[in-house]
């Protein structure tokens, strides 16, 4: 390792608050890491809850890694705290929140000489473990590099888990990966016996605090003291990965959360709220007042479009939040049907009307195009539908702005089974879209076509993908489609393949706790309208 690398990772830990720092006498270590950059690793509130976890055990030292793309090289990583390289540690976790870093997670393996392929590996070498709401939905594109996955959520699958650790480093590599199979949502790929892996959920939140454990300038939350406030989501949107894999929907008390306010107070006065959906917090009303009360500066991750707090609205911008961000998904009444997000034309408008009027003057709105059966007149009816909220906002001095996104269909979800649109048509809808807006004053991001169709490979991908993903050096899209071409495959028969009721799809080695006869009926639900 260079003196930069050494000397960024101490200029990193000189600014942040409330790293952990543990003396590795007696210890397991373990290298937690997350695939990407420090900027996007550290403003995960994930990352940062299973970084704390880990060091709350006694045996345990765990310190973070990340990897920079636009700086990386063939150089190894090292950890953050004590500049350590991973082959000093026992066990490499890697927490995955993207397909698209999936590349990544193959040039880290490669820069620190650990064999790609879980079996050519030996007891020389790291047990190599990952998870993450991507790996919990499909792991598949994975399952040759990894020896492990945890499928769910790390609070209920982490006690079992640093109980066997002890015999797991201790055992020799074949017995380790017998005993990780005994362990409650662990999918071991060369020990599958044909059992669905149970996805692990935590039933009861206020047992564990899912709060900011560091707190640094150098990410996208900045000085903001982020607590989760609920997980899960009520209202099933047929495209929602969250929706589904995260059931059932769980809060914690308001007791409980106002007590880890009053922590992330010592900090400073920024208190940010997450959650799939803010507003669907049963007493968010009563929480958002008693913060704003105690002296916190309030801001949200999302809010539900309805039912829509105007007691919430107030309160954050009582606060100083300067403005929301709204998600119809659709532009048309009948679109919005068939992904069933239980909101009209009416309740969209009312809502940033509503927010307006609380002193909330920054609206921006989520869409997504390609969504199933949409076609170009559900386009001109998001530009109407858009132009109409602006003409509504800007008497009072609002300001609007979009994001688009194309859809990328989510194993277990109800549209599982179905194609992306052809990228030709997802390019022309965006270029629509920014003709018809951006020259009206609004302002417009768009995620590339492009690299969402990428996604769409890795995400309803098989094992057959280790192949190209273990060939590319350096992540392009053209590299990415010769690595495909080496290996016989096709991006296409991925993204635009329409899988029947009676194919075994390549994440059926996951039980997530619903039915495929459950998401079938959603999907035909949807397709009838």
């Amino acid at each position: 390792m260079t003196w930069k690398v050494i000397r960024e990772a101490k200029r990193r830990l000189e600014r942040e608050r409330g790293t952990i720092v543990k003396d590795w006498g007696g210890k397991i270590p373990i290298a937690l890491i997350y695939p990407n950059s420090y900027y996007l690793g550290m403003s995960s509130l994930g990352f940062q809850t299973i970084y704390k976890c880990l060091n709350n055990y006694e045996n345990v030292v765990c310190e973070r890694v990340f990897w920079e793309p636009k700086k990386a090289s063939t150089e190894e990583p090292i950890a953050l705290e004590s500049q350590r390289p991973l082959s000093d540690f026992d066990i490499l976790a890697f927490s995955i929140y993207y397909e698209l870093d999936y590349f990544n997670v193959v040039r880290i393996l490669h820069s620190c000489n650990i064999p790609l392929l879980s079996a050519e590996r030996d007891e020389s070498h790291p047990l190599i473990l990952a998870g993450g709401p991507c790996i919990t939905a499909n792991p598949q594109p994975l399952s040759l590099f990894f020896d492990g996955f945890a499928i769910g959520e790390a609070e209920a699958i982490l006690p079992e888990l640093i109980h066997v650790l002890p015999e797991l480093i201790e055992s020799k590599r074949d017995n380790a990966l017998y005993k990780l199979t005994s362990i409650n949502g662990i999918y071991v790929p060369a020990l599958y016996n044909n059992t669905p892996v149970k996805r692990q959920w935590l039933a009861d939140l206020d047992s564990v605090a899912t709060t900011s454990t560091i707190l640094t300038p150098d990410t996208d939350l900045s000085d903001m003291f982020v607590i989760e406030i609920a997980r899960g989501c009520v209202w099933g949107c047929r495209f929602c990965l969250a929706g589904f894999c995260f059931r059932p929907f769980r809060h914690r008390s308001k007791d409980n959360l106002l007590r880890q306010a009053k922590e992330g107070l010592k900090y400073g006065k920024r208190i940010g709220l997450l959650a799939s959906a803010v507003s669907d917090h049963p007493e968010i009303d009563e929480l958002s007042m008693e913060l704003t009360e105690i002296g916190a500066e309030l801001s949200v991750s999302s809010l539900r479009i309805h039912p829509l707090s105007d007691i919430l609205l107030r309160e954050l911008a009582r606060s100083g939040s300067q403005g929301v961000t709204l998600a119809p998904e659709a532009g048309s009444e009948r679109l919005r049907r068939v992904i069933k997000k239980g909101i009209n034309e009416d309740d969209i408008i009312k809502a940033t009307e509503h927010a307006i009027e609380q002193g909330l003057k920054q609206i921006k709105l989520y869409f997504m195009i390609g969504l199933p059966t949409e076609t170009d007149d559900d386009i001109e009816e998001m530009v109407e539908l858009t132009l109409k909220i602006k003409s509504r906002i800007e008497r009072s001095g609002g300001r609007l702005a979009l994001t688009i996104a194309p859809f990328v269909p989510k194993a277990h979800t109800p549209f599982q089974c179905l194609p992306m649109a052809d990228e030709e048509i997802l390019n022309r809808r965006v270029m629509r879209l920014r003709n018809a807006l951006t020259k009206q004053g609004i302002e417009i991001r768009t995620d590339s076509v492009s690299w969402s169709l990428v996604q769409g490979v890795l995400a309803r991908g098989d094992a057959r993908l280790a192949q190209p993903l273990a060939h590319m050096s350096r992540p392009s899209l053209k590299s990415w489609h010769q690595a495909l071409n080496k290996f016989d495959l096709s991006a296409d028969d991925y993204v635009y393949h329409t899988f029947s009721s009676k194919d075994i799809l390549p994440w059926s080695i996951i039980d997530c706790g619903i039915t495929r006869d459950y998401l079938q009926g959603e999907l035909d639900k949807a397709l009838k309208g």
